[in-house]
């Protein structure tokens, strides 16, 4: 009972780092640029399709796709940004949303038409494969893998946001972009960065979400509803939360599924409903 229960938590943890992964770009560009992007998982999509074709095409180590999975993303992020999303920075919450929810069913139709409909899968390197023993107990080299880079990127977005000079750049263009202007601060830059590292890490989230998840046309669709849980559940502009709330529902799931699996996945959707009861503004949210 012991050893499961074990097993549950540690294979929960991993998946709600890859739920943060995933999500934790939207929430800042949600949260800090208050930009509805319902567009974000067909970055992430992209992530994954520029790995899978590296690994499997062109035989790259699947380590060596990662970056270029998040430079990717993060590229066609900002044209996108320059060419449609910068106009509608002062519209409707609604204008948004259709405006990036249209390119969601594109990347959708256009990953079908390229790639076909069948599931991804990617090439792993033998050192990533099998697992290993720690205090007598087997763990997924991969999702010890996949955890370790999450904290990575957590610790590394907090120090980025919180407590350098561009973090505070990007709070000042986000609570008043006329006086950041009037201080010499470049904000349509600024935005431009936000929204590259945001979308380019969504990339490297459906890079390393194809060896546990898998890829195929419907990506962008299938995990944009786990990712908007993700963001409300943590807060809006909340790394902390974001992470926080992908732990929590990560192991919710993991544990639904294991546990009670004739509910299938709807325990992570109750967990959201209940931890929102309790907290509507989010986790880490400010009203």
């Amino acid at each position: 009972m012991i050893a499961s229960a074990v097993g549950v938590l540690f294979d929960g943890f991993a998946y709600g780092m890859l739920l943060f992964l995933l999500s934790v770009g939207l929430s800042v560009t949600l949260g800090m640029m208050n930009f509805v992007n319902l567009a974000h998982c067909s970055f992430a999509m992209l992530g994954g399709y520029v790995a899978v074709t590296l690994t499997n095409e062109f035989r790259w180590p699947f380590l060596a796709t990662l970056p270029l999975a998040f430079l990717t993303a993060a590229l066609v992020s900002v044209a996108f940004e320059r060419v449609l999303y910068k106009r509608l920075y002062g519209a409707s919450d609604l204008e948004q949303c259709l405006l990036t929810i249209g390119i969601v069913f594109v990347s959708v139709a256009a990953a079908a038409y390229v790639f076909g409909t069948v599931q991804q899968s990617v090439a792993l390197p033998s050192y990533l494969r099998g697992t290993v023993a720690i205090a007598h107990r087997s763990f997924g080299v991969y999702r010890l893998f996949l955890i370790g880079v999450s904290l990575l990127i957590t610790v590394a977005l907090v120090a980025a946001l919180e407590y350098t000079r561009f973090g505070a750049q990007v709070r000042a263009a986000v609570d008043n972009q006329r006086m950041a202007r009037g201080l010499g601060i470049d904000v349509g830059r600024v935005f431009a960065i936000t929204f590259a590292l945001g979308s380019g890490l969504a990339g490297l989230g459906g890079a390393l979400a194809v060896e546990i998840v898998g890829l195929d046309h419907a990506f962008a669709f299938t995990y944009l509803v786990y990712v908007l849980i993700v963001v409300a559940v943590g807060g809006l502009g909340s790394i902390g939360g974001s992470f926080a709330a992908a732990t929590v529902l990560g192991i919710s799931d993991m544990a639904g599924k294991y546990y009670f699996p004739e509910l299938g996945a709807f325990l992570i959707y109750f967990v959201m409903i209940t931890l929102l009861m309790w907290r509507p503004a989010g986790l880490f949210g400010r009203r």
